[in-house]
């Protein structure tokens, strides 16, 4: 026998290699729930060419995976039910599973804090989470991402738990009690992903494409920064200093000499030094703090790491914009090249803009340093002076690439990877972080909207819309309020769009606290819109202003949406309607009686071209329906 049979025949008994199995995406895991009553998308990974055949009930179908290792095949519409078992075979019977999915209805709950707040902290929250014991919802939550670009698949392991009282409590509380009701009324198995991030505007939420209109100036600015995060900063650098300037008419990034420092006592949140004038401070603080190298130490270039700073800092070294970051758990890193560096001191400048809670930086002392490239770190925990910026210098321009603010981001990491997954309807609980903004939130509103219905393959798919709730000093008299701006803009966004329904949250808040802990009674709002909006019941939302006209010496305000009459509760007047002129000086309460649907304002005799209601932070107001359903803030112009 030759070498060369030997070899052959030796091979011709050893077992061909078993392929790998084909992988469903995490989506696809135990204890997943799909979308009723029409096509289930489903897709996962396999080698490039592999013919993949998916089961689910007895019904398969076959797809061939791409050269980008994905494959998808849709199967047929079911009715709810299960459980069930899906499989996704190839090549010599390797295969992935899935068991225990049911068919039935799926939302997606997204926003900033007040969808984020978790079911621990609402009102009963022991007896409801004792009580929360349900093998037909199931959970799933996204843990808070940014990507500069749309990703495929979460960077984070995701999975589907059951309810039960271990899983509930951080879950979001507004989309749980809203999935509760629903499982009252339509009794099919529901699934719930949450997909959050506190603090967030909207901008972050749109795919790009979408936010373009908004974000011309932008993209390009965020294009840059994927290719060179220094020249971006340097770019967008400009338009910080052009902010600071026209506010105070000093450059210390060119001359920091133009402030007054003081020693800073710690590297530590502000509100730790023991001074009084920093015990509740919000608003923007200079740090300096200067290094010395040596020309062989400046030649390597560094790393500068100056830990978490809460909320956004503007970083300057030796007078040149070299990062600009959101963030209260985001640690500070940036690289400085060489020529950023010089023999002899070096300045290092960082302006610390906070708005809420804690402010400057977290610490400790020792996570704040300067690394030379292939040399020693230098500690940069102590010598730090501050300066505090005059009174009214805050907000300061936020860069396309902050997490929290900029174009896209949260989308291409807490969105884009849900791919086509079937839903029944989103709920969408956000705002507060985008009050005083003035570019127009009704049209991001409706770019939001249209971009995820189409990612989700659903151009009606139901969105509902939680205007927010009410916070801040009560006022003795009109005013001008960006709360009530804000909810005008939700308010304008909803009614623009055919599958939206807005829910009214603006009596339900704390007047100290933004983040009320009565989310029952906005799950309860947000399950009625649902099944308005999604499921077809002839259930008014709740009242909602539809004209304001001149009517034999009055103002009639007509509402639709009631449910049976509009009542002022505790009197016999509602409270909170305005007239106005052409001005803001001109706004005055209006004296307001109820009748059905329609409200009765007494004119006055002074101009009046508009109607404002409950037109503050946090309005008091008395008027509600037979369904106990107030109607919201608004604006109309008196025909």
């Amino acid at each position: 026998m030759t070498r060369r049979l030997s070899l052959f025949l030796a091979a011709a008994l050893v077992p061909a290699a078993a392929g790998a199995a084909p992988v469903l995406d995490p989506l696809f895991s135990d204890h997943a729930v799909l979308q009723r009553g029409k096509p289930i998308a489903v897709w996962g990974t396999a080698d490039p060419g592999e013919k993949v055949t998916v089961t689910l009930a007895a019904v398969s179908r076959t797809a061939t995976t791409g050269k980008d290792g994905r494959w998808r095949v849709d199967l047929p519409s079911m009715q709810a039910g299960g459980p069930y078992t899906l499989v996704a075979s190839g090549k010599d019977a390797a295969a992935a599973r899935a068991s225990d999915l049911l068919v039935g209805d799926v939302w997606l709950c997204s926003g900033q804090s007040n969808m984020e707040y978790p079911v621990r902290r609402a009102l009963n929250a022991d007896t409801d989470i004792a009580a929360a014991n349900d093998p037909e919802v199931r959970l799933l939550t996204v843990q808070r991402r940014t990507s500069l670009s749309p990703q495929s698949k979460f960077a984070d392991a995701i999975a589907w738990s059951l309810l039960t009282p271990e899983s509930v409590p951080g879950f979001s509380a507004a989309c749980y009690f809203m999935a509760r009701d629903l499982r009252a009324s339509e009794k099919v198995p529901l699934g719930l992903i949450h997909s959050s991030w506190g603090g967030t505007q909207i901008s972050p939420w749109i795919d790009l494409t979408s936010a373009e209109p908004f974000e011309k100036e932008n993209a390009g600015l965020l294009a840059l920064y994927q290719r060179d995060p220094l020249a971006a900063n340097l770019r967008f650098g400009t338009r910080w200093e052009s902010w600071w300037k026209e506010r105070t008419g000093t450059e210390p990034w060119r001359d920091s000499r133009a402030l007054a420092w003081k020693p800073m006592p710690t590297a530590a949140y502000w509100e730790g030094w023991g001074d009084p004038a920093f015990k509740d401070y919000n608003g923007l603080v200079w740090a300096r703090r200067k290094v010395t190298l040596t020309a062989a130490e400046a030649a390597w270039g560094a790393t500068l790491s100056l830990g978490v700073i809460d909320d956004a800092d503007e970083t300057f070294v030796n007078g040149v914009p070299v990062g600009n970051s959101f963030g209260w758990d985001l640690k500070r890193q940036y690289k400085l090249p060489a020529r950023l560096l010089r023999a002899g001191e070096n300045e290092i400048l960082v302006a610390i803009a906070d708005s809420w809670g804690y402010g400057g930086f977290q610490g400790p002392a020792s996570v704040l340093s300067l690394a030379i490239a292939g040399g020693e770190t230098k500690s940069l925990g102590d010598g730090w002076e501050y300066s505090v910026a005059p009174a009214g210098v805050t907000d300061p321009p936020r860069p396309p690439w902050d997490s929290n603010a900029g174009a896209s981001l949260i989308y291409n990491a807490m969105i884009a990877p849900l791919g086509p997954y079937g839903l029944k309807g989103a709920a969408w609980y956000q705002g507060e972080s985008d009050v005083g903004n003035n570019r127009p939130y009704a049209a991001k509103l409706g770019a939001l909207m249209a971009s995820w219905r189409k990612q989700f393959e659903a151009p009606k798919l139901p969105f509902l819309i939680v205007s927010l709730a009410n916070y801040g000093a009560p006022q003795t008299g009109p005013r001008p309020s960006g709360w009530a701006e804000l909810r005008e803009q939700q308010r304008i966004g909803a009614r623009r769009d055919p599958d939206a329904a807005l829910v009214v949250a603006m009596d339900l808040g704390e007047r100290t606290d933004i983040h009320p802990a009565n989310k029952q009674e906005v799950g309860r709002r947000l399950a009625r819109a649902a099944r308005h909006a999604a499921y077809g019941h002839d259930e008014p939302v709740g009242p909602a202003a539809a004209t304001a006209e001149r009517s034999a010496g009055a103002i009639l305000v007509r509402f639709t949406g009631v449910t049976g009459k509009l009542v002022p509760w505790s009197g016999t007047r509602a409270l909170a309607f305005e007239l106005c002129g052409e001005d803001q000086q001109s706004c005055r309460y209006a004296d307001a009686i109820p009748d059905g649907n329609v409200v009765r304002l007494a004119d006055d005799g002074r101009p009046a071209t508009r109607v404002r209601y409950a037109w503050s932070e946090a309005p008091v107001t008395n008027l509600y329906d037979e369904a106990l359903l107030p109607p919201g803030p608004f604006e109309l112009p008196i025909r």
